[in-house]
């Protein structure tokens, strides 16, 4: 058989290697060889070989959390997210989307940070300055808020008498009045404003997002929500089956199922079927996706203890937005039913909730090869660290989010107290005690280049490559520099532990003979690299196909 690539003179990489090798070889979409030189009788007339100079040759990236279809939906809508960090600056943008799309009837779009403004959010007023004749409704990075203007506030009736909503909160001002900010379910009113998708155009953001990804060096990923009710998003569903069946999707992808809060447990049989409906050639749902909480930077994160410097009208230890004793029930009945269960807890009264009920689940059927895993962990007590590994939870971590960005420590780590600080994104601590970690970038929340989230978790600083990395301190200063992990640990995360987090350790994340070739070479060896944010993936493959070349 001959190869149809071998890459050699590659910085391999490979657990504990002591081999020396040095050349890799693919064959039919599957790696046939790993060694130390080129062996000649694998080199046919068309085979492609590689020297890459020294450079890394790693496995494909895994992203473990991801929401692809609203990062390439951003792109096709009012988008902020590449912008400095400044009112103008999105104001001009917001006016200039505006004047090039006169019919649109809502002005929607995403990507804004609260650090650009004076006293961390925007307002409706601000919006009015350049629009006010239609609504606009516009998904912060971490769509976990929305910005709205005046008449978008008028056509859903939310005024001063409007009460906050179940799991949800609307920010007003020292009279009572409406800010032009609306937390978690407070958004969902505004988010119906905008007109339904169709089909061509949500299969279009996935091809677009799957790209941007593959640039990265990601060859698979787990969607955090194909039917997630944010982000502006309807159901994504069947734009994954159509790309999948129309040959479209390159990717390896694992879906999950939304599980709607306020609906209980009659969508069992609903989730049933569209797990069934969700079998394709790249793309398959074998999980549920529970929200425990919202973000510590709105106050909806869960707390064991309230607050530092509350803000009016917020709760004092934030929002569990399901009951813990039908947070148990839950994760029971989807246990009995095959499911594995991805779970967003960012408080660290949340991840105890959260731990607690899949704990609880275990019994529920017992010999369950579970891929259960709670996702974010940005506050955890001490006492639940070592839960992780006792219960076979996986530490699903974003691990760009562990700096010091302006946001971080004008909005957050205030809320938090220094009491809470060193509690702070435990990696470190959680890997020390045994759990195991997959990487994923939580994309369009924040960027989805896994090196710059790898150089994250390895220094806890910003790469010198990431424009997000805002403040004094974010490119120089740890945050929390004892919750560090290794680059060995990092980079299996975003592999191997990824790939485990899907049930597909078996086929992905490793340089392996028998595993599908999803590949990344980057331009140097991210072993001796100085900053490895700065990196490149210059060559991604999956299946032994290349999908992105420089």
């Amino acid at each position: 058989m001959y190869a149809s690539h071998v890459f050699t003179n590659a910085a391999l990489w490979r657990p504990d290697d002591v081999s020396g090798a040095d050349t890799l070889a693919v064959a039919d979409g599957v790696i046939i060889s790993v060694g130390r030189g080129v062996d000649r009788a694998l080199l046919g007339p068309a085979t492609e070989v590689h020297d890459l100079g020294g450079a890394s040759l790693l496995p494909g990236f895994v992203d473990a959390h991801v929401h692809p279809v609203a990062g390439g939906l951003a792109a096709l809508r009012c988008d902020l997210s590449e912008l400095p960090h400044t009112r103008r600056g999105y104001l001009d943008a917001i006016a200039a989307y505006a004047r090039a799309h006169p019919d649109e009837p809502v002005i929607s779009g995403s990507g804004w940070y609260g650090d650009a403004f004076v006293g961390g959010l925007p307002t409706c007023g601000d919006l009015d300055e350049v629009v006010a004749d239609r609504p606009v409704v516009l998904s912060s990075h971490d769509g976990h808020g929305v910005w709205v203007n005046s008449e978008a506030l008028r056509r859903v009736g939310i005024d001063a008498s409007t009460p906050d909503p179940s799991g949800g909160r609307i920010e007003r001002d020292a009279h009572g009045t409406p800010t032009g900010i609306l937390f978690e379910r407070a958004g969902d009113p505004a988010n119906a404003l905008i007109p339904d998708y169709d089909e061509a155009f949500l299969r279009r953001a996935l091809l677009i997002a799957q790209q941007r990804l593959h640039a990265a060096g990601v060859t698979g990923w787990q969607d955090a929500g194909v039917d997630i009710p944010a982000f502006g998003l309807s159901d994504t569903l069947a734009t994954y089956l159509a790309a999948d069946a129309a040959g479209e999707l390159t990717a390896r992808v694992c879906g999950a199922l939304w599980w709607a809060a306020d609906e209980g447990v009659g969508q069992l049989d609903t989730l049933r079927e569209r797990r069934a409906q969700g079998r394709g050639h790249r793309f398959h749902v074998d999980t549920v996706k529970v929200m425990q909480d919202g973000i510590c930077e709105n106050c909806t994160a869960a707390m064991l203890a309230p607050y530092s410097d509350l803000p009016a009208g917020a709760s004092p230890t934030g929002l569990s937005f399901i009951d813990p004793a039908e947070l148990e029930q839950v994760c029971a009945l989807l246990v009995r039913n095959d499911f594995h269960i991805h779970m967003h807890a960012v408080g660290d009264r949340a991840v105890r909730e959260c731990l607690d009920a899949l704990g609880a689940a275990r019994s529920a059927r017992p010999g369950f090869d579970a891929r259960h895993q709670i996702a974010h962990l940005d506050v955890v007590d001490p006492a639940d660290i070592p839960r992780f590994a006792q219960l076979g939870v996986i530490a699903n971590i974003q691990a760009l989010w562990a700096r010091r960005d302006t946001e971080i420590v004008e909005r957050k780590l205030p809320l938090l107290g220094p009491d809470r600080e060193p509690f702070h994104f435990p990696f470190g601590s959680i890997r020390a005690e045994g759990g195991a970690l997959a990487m994923g970038s939580d994309w369009p929340v924040t960027d989805p280049n896994p090196l710059w989230a790898i150089h994250t978790a390895v220094h806890r600083t910003g790469s010198i490559a990431d424009p997000h990395a805002i403040g004094d301190d974010a490119r120089t200063v740890p945050l929390v520099a004892g919750e560090a992990i290794t680059l060995r640990a990092a980079v299996d995360a975003y592999t191997v532990g990824s790939a485990r987090a899907m049930h597909a350790e078996d086929r992905a994340g490793s340089l392996s003979v028998g595993k599908d070739a999803d590949l990344v070479v980057l331009d140097e060896d991210i072993r001796t690299a100085v900053d490895i944010g700065a990196l490149t993936a210059t060559m991604t493959m999956v299946g032994g196909t290349v999908v992105h070349a420089i």
